[in-house]
């Protein structure tokens, strides 16, 4: 079925101002970088700008599968998503492009760095880290909230 389709069952599609808002209050998602084989989901902490790019810290160490994927990605997506209650979600997807970012104190100025677990956290005081900026190009973002037709007592009168 596709998203038109679903609209009959409650499901709506979110505007810019509705995904803006989505990502400013939330900061884990799932990163999709491209392989030669099924792509790299990789669960992340990001911290948005307000406008059009996400941040990413990863924890490099010596080697890190992450960072080369996202250093040779051409294009990677997104997903932030939120399921309070089985009719009551949101779901955000983003494409763009990952850039490692030179100077990370210059972008801690302008956005709030992303919350890590407390394990990831802890590894990022001694370990190498790098900040990738995820430039959005294109986004979209679907919603359900509330009870779709005939769930609602009012329809069961």
């Amino acid at each position: 079925m596709t998203v038109d389709e679903l609209a009959d069952y409650g499901i709506s599609r979110m505007d810019d101002e509705e995904i803006r808002a989505f990502l400013s209050s939330h900061s884990v998602g799932v990163l999709g970088l491209p392989t030669e084989g099924a792509p790299s989901l990789r669960p992340m902490s990001f911290g948005y700008d307000g406008a059009d790019a996400l941040y990413l810290l990863y924890i490099v160490g010596s080697d890190s599968r992450k960072a080369a994927l996202s250093d040779r990605a051409e294009v990677a997506s997104f997903l932030a998503y939120s399921a309070e209650a089985t009719f009551n979600w949101r779901s955000v997807l983003l494409t763009g492009h990952l850039e490692r970012v030179d100077d990370a104190a210059a972008v801690s100025d302008r956005v709030e760095m992303p919350w890590q677990p407390a394990v990831l956290r802890r590894a990022s005081e001694t370990e190498r880290t790098a900040l990738y900026r995820f430039d959005i190009t294109d986004r979209s973002g679907l919603k359900h909230l509330g009870l779709p037709p005939g769930f609602d007592s009012a329809d069961e009168a």
